[in-house]
Order: C-alpha cells, then structure tokens, then sequence
C-alpha cells in the first residue's frame, strides 16, 4: 500500500554559483529515511523525473528530483536539450558538483538518515549518478536507466562505495553494448560491486512513457518498453532495499 506523502521544492546553490531548484517528496510524518537522488533525463527536472520521486516516497524513501541546468529548466525539444546537457561537460568538474550540493542538500534535510543513501538516474542523470559514484560520494546504492556510461575519470580502486546496477536496453543505439562491455572492465578493474542487467527489445529510453512521443517529435530514437520499465523498476527496488534497509 502506498504511502502518503508530502513534497516541496527546495533550493540550493552548486559551487560554481549556479541556483538550483530540486523537488523533494517523502512519507508524511516519517524521520530516519533513506534518501535518493533521482538524476533527470537530458530533458531537464520535468515532470517525469518529479513523478519517480513521488513513488520512491510512496515506498518510504526520501526522494529528491535534482536540477542540473539550473532554475528548474526543462524542454521536450533535443536541440535545447543537447545544449543545456552539453553545458555541463564544459567544465569537467561541474556535474559531480552539481550533483554533489543535491546530495548535500537531501542528507541536510530533517527527515533523512545522512548514512543511508542512493541515487537513480535516467540517461544524462544515469551518467550524473555514476560519476558521482566514481567520485567517492557517500552513496550506498545507484542503479541506471539507459545511462551514458563513459566516464571522464574512471572509477579507481576503494573509491566507489555504491553498489551499482545498470539497467540497459539491448536495442540502444546511443549507448551500445560495446559501452557496456568497457563499463564492466571499468568496474572490475575497480573491484566495483556491479551488475548489468540487458532488457530484450528495449530501446534507450525504455522507461519513459512519454519516449516514442519524444522520438517522433525530435527525430530520436526512443522507444518505451513497458515490460523493461516493469522489470528495471523491481531490480532497482531491490538494490534499494537491500543497501539502504
């Protein structure tokens, strides 16, 4: 049964001076919560990515939707997308910080257990969340959707604390299983805890329903899967409550 929930807005400041807005939902009268991150698609903090913190609450986590570009921003068109995405790869430090003031933001909030957190990300935030990962971020547990996995710096030896779980579509022509292959060597090279797990037929962003609308619009090649979608949400549900229990 799921529970009821509070949510709110809450700003926040990346060190680069950039005014972020995240999206904050959790039980309602709850203290000591696990806390996830959830990292948007290159779209920005929509209202998808609201909607996957509101059920991570629902579950009985404290969940927070991050904003990467700042001021909330978000687009269903790719060419914008593509420029705000592109924006944060200028400076090879500005996504970790980014996503490092959301971490510290969610850990600061009443309601939250500081020792007992996670992050999802989907797409651009898949890649958010694993290099936040590969930075040594106090992070317990991240799972992926149809994630860029290439990393500007790759993960090193007692440095990850996650255990981490990529959730991939086998027909993904942005990120091929070739990635995913150099993503695995990366990991075990590491001695990461990992697992990958291949949804047949699934295309990159399986997870979204508003995908194939996407994809017609833009000229992309997006496909939702809602068998994948199903089954990469338990896996991730899963990881959650066994490293945050």
């Amino acid at each position: 049964m799921a529970l009821s929930i509070q949510t709110r807005e809450i700003e926040y400041t990346a060190p680069d001076g950039t005014q972020l807005i995240g999206y904050f939902a959790a039980p309602e009268h709850a203290q000591n919560l696990a806390g996830v991150l959830v990292a948007p698609e290159w779209w920005g903090r929509n209202s998808y990515t609201e909607q996957r913190a509101r059920e991570l609450a629902q579950q009985g986590y404290a969940a927070f939707a991050i904003d990467m570009y700042g001021d909330k921003k978000s687009t269903t068109t790719a060419s914008q997308a593509n420029e705000w995405m592109t924006q944060t790869f200028q400076n090879p430090h500005t996504i970790v910080e980014r996503a490092n003031a959301a971490l510290a933001t969610l850990a600061a909030q009443d309601q939250v257990d500081a020792n007992k957190l996670g992050a999802i990300g989907f797409c651009y935030g898949g890649k958010v969340v694993l290099d936040l990962a590969r930075s040594g971020a106090a992070l317990q547990a991240v799972a992926t959707f149809h994630a860029a996995l290439a990393a500007n710096a790759p993960a090193e030896k007692d440095k990850v604390q996650a255990e981490i779980l990529v959730l991939h579509g086998e027909l993904d022509s942005m990120v091929s299983l070739d990635d995913v292959a150099k993503f695995r060597a990366e990991m075990h090279n590491a001695q990461v805890e990992h697992h990958v797990m291949i949804f047949k037929d699934a295309k990159h962003g399986f997870s979204n329903p508003q995908a194939d609308e996407r994809a017609k619009a833009n000229g992309v090649d997006l496909g939702y899967n809602p068998q994948a979608e199903a089954e990469s949400l338990d896996a991730m549900y899963a990881l959650l409550a066994r490293r945050l229990a």
